[in-house]
C-alpha cells in the first residue's frame, strides 16, 4: 500500500493525551504502523553518565499510530489523503482543498 504520511509531513494529532497538538514528522516505521512526530508523545528516558555525555532524564518523543494522525492542508486543518494519477504519475493531494501534496 502506497504510504499516505511520509517524513517532513505537518500532521496534527487526531487522539490520545496529545490530541491537537501539531509537530513534523521524523520518521516513519511502516512495518509497525507508526510514526515519530517532534513535540509530541515525550517520554522521560533515564540515561547512564557515560564519557560522552552528561546523563541523567532526557525527554525522547516515542512513536504515535498513524490511525491518530491527520496531515495538515494549505489551511491549517486536517485533511485525508487521496491519490491520482497526473502526466504518468501516481500523486498524493488532500480531500479537503484537492491540493497536490
Amino acid at each position: 500500500m502506497a504510504a499516505k504520511l511520509k517524513k517532513g509531513d505537518k500532521v496534527v494529532v487526531l487522539a490520545g493525551k496529545d490530541k491537537g497538538k501539531q509537530g513534523e514528522i521524523s520518521s516513519v516505521m511502516p512495518s509497525k504502523g507508526k510514526a515519530i512526530v517532534e513535540g509530541v508523545n515525550i517520554a522521560i528516558r533515564h540515561t547512564r553518565q557515560s564519557q560522552n555525555s552528561q546523563g541523567g532524564r532526557v525527554p525522547q518523543a516515542m512513536p504515535i499510530d498513524l490511525s491518530n494522525l491527520a496531515l495538515l492542508d494549505s489551511n491549517g486543518k486536517a485533511t485525508r489523503v487521496g491519490f491520482r494519477m497526473e502526466d504518468d504519475k501516481k500523486v498524493r493531494f488532500a480531500k479537503t482543498t484537492g491540493d497536490v501534496i
